[in-house]
């Protein structure tokens, strides 16, 4: 257990009791870990307090998650750092709230919070944490203990945790496949359990892009885009009452003459609107760009529908841009889009969007390792990537990617689909990345994923899916 430290001496000495946060990796954690065995923080206040203090204690302690609210010391709710935040950023918010009590402010948080008990295994909490609304996914967890009392953990100490019991698994997994003579059946068990870990590690690693990009950029623009509007109509009306002015009192002082010739009063009354406008519209593209960021991961989706396949690779492609252009050497990548008149595709969008990240990532993995090795001046017009998406006669849907990276030999392409099998060095690569797509494209799906390379020619991975899943 962590040892208890005192309340801070403030005029918040009596709202709080608090343990110490230590990273999750410090702790001696073991495959069936519970939650009880994580570091936690216990800040409580009471909900007659002003809505400033939750301000103060936020600043106080930058890494606590959320804090308690008790009346009377009886638990009644939680609130989480982002989310008093991004509703402290609203117009009017701060001074609506920040004098009243918190219970106030807190009748407007209308939100489920994930409840769960200290016996729950890590492993269990973070596929239950996952499986909630994308809105509330990343909040605190709440904790009850087994004498009635509560805490919080932050979710991204749960993901520490559940990486180090990753790396568990996978030391035992290498244990077991040693040994995979006398206990070929359990090391099956634990082959499986090792790809739902990474398949759910990859979906957390999406999640918390998606939430990082909630947290640092849309309270920020949602407060711009907010205040923007009046922005504009106050502007508006000021450069009304100057044109009222200047037909009132056609003939100003020279003084004012001056100061007019000087500000260029005419430019400035006809670009001011347009420049408001243009931040206005800027707002609104990074809200389209987190929007595509949510398309991609698809962690509010988890049945089949109809979607646009070419959605997904865009998506897609929007979250390798950093590394398609920051390539070695500075070389960036080019990405060529051939794309056919396809329908919209009964599938599962998140599994497939997931294919589509790890042949992508694949390639340019190639493609750097080709631009290493290679002269910058011999490269210039080779570093590419071609997508090539169609529909066959017999109704089939097909999407082409292939690099001109240095190829896959002969002897590795009849193993590229093997669970745990690499072409990548030591610590570079899972060998799981092939093996996944593999079964959500064929056994999903009721597809087929091909590929074809040659050294020195590229490699090109061929996905064929049909338009619609079998019942």
């Amino acid at each position: 257990m962590l040892p208890e430290i005192l309340p801070q001496q403030s005029r918040l000495d009596n709202m709080l009791t608090m343990r110490e946060v230590t990273n999750a990796n410090e702790s001696n954690l073991r495959l069936e870990s519970t939650l009880q065995e994580l570091p936690f923080w216990q800040v409580h206040i009471e909900v007659e307090r002003p809505g400033d203090d939750l301000a103060i204690l936020f600043k106080q302690e930058p890494l606590l998650p959320g804090i308690i609210l008790n009346n009377n010391q009886q638990y009644i709710g939680m609130i989480s750092r982002r989310k008093f935040f991004e509703y402290m950023s609203q117009t009017y918010s701060l001074a609506l709230f920040s004098i009243r009590p918190i219970k106030t402010l807190y009748k407007f948080f209308q939100q489920e919070i994930l409840t769960l008990s200290e016996d729950t295994l890590i492993i269990d909490a973070t596929q239950a944490t996952l499986q909630q609304p994308p809105e509330i996914a990343y909040e605190p967890i709440l904790i009850k203990t087994m004498s009635g009392k509560y805490k919080l953990i932050d979710f991204y100490q749960l993901l520490l945790a559940y990486s180090q019991i990753h790396a568990l698994t996978l030391v035992e997994l290498k244990q077991v496949e040693e040994q995979s003579r006398v206990a070929k059946a359990g090391f099956r068990d634990l082959q499986q359990n090792y790809t739902q870990l990474i398949q759910n590690e990859k979906m957390a690693a999406l999640g918390q892009l998606v939430a990082g990009i909630a947290h640092e950029i849309n309270n920020p623009v949602n407060f711009i885009a907010g205040n923007i509007v009046h922005a504009i109509e106050y502007s508006q009306n000021l450069l009304d009452l100057i044109r009222l002015y200047q037909q009132c009192y056609p003939e100003p002082e020279a003084e004012i003459q001056t100061a007019i010739a000087q500000i260029e009063l005419d430019f400035l009354s006809t670009d001011l609107p347009r420049l408001l406008t243009s931040m206005e519209v800027g707002s609104k593209r990074i809200e389209q760009i987190v929007l595509s960021l949510r398309n991609f991961s698809r962690l509010d989706e988890s049945n089949k529908k109809l979607v646009d396949i070419h959605e997904g690779i865009d998506s897609t492609l929007l979250i390798l841009q950093s590394r398609l252009k920051n390539a070695p050497l500075g070389q960036s990548i080019n990405i060529i889009k051939e794309y056919g008149d396809l329908p919209e595709v009964e599938c599962y969008a998140g599994l497939l969007n997931q294919v589509f990240m790890n042949i992508l990532a694949n390639a340019i993995d190639a493609i750097e390792e080709s631009l290493v090795i290679t002269h910058p001046s011999s490269v210039r017009d080779k570093a590419k990537i071609c997508i090539r998406t169609e529909i066959t006669d017999d109704k089939q849907v097909i999407i082409r990617i292939s690099d001109n990276g240095p190829g896959i030999p002969e002897s590795s392409q009849n193993r590229l689909f093997d669970p745990f099998f690499t072409t990548k060095p030591v610590g570079k690569g899972t060998g799981l990345g092939l093996s996944i797509s593999y079964q959500i494209v064929v056994e999903k799906h009721g597809g087929q994923l091909q590929c074809i390379s040659a050294i020195g020619k590229g490699t090109e991975f061929i996905i064929k899916i049909p338009p619609q899943l079998n019942s």
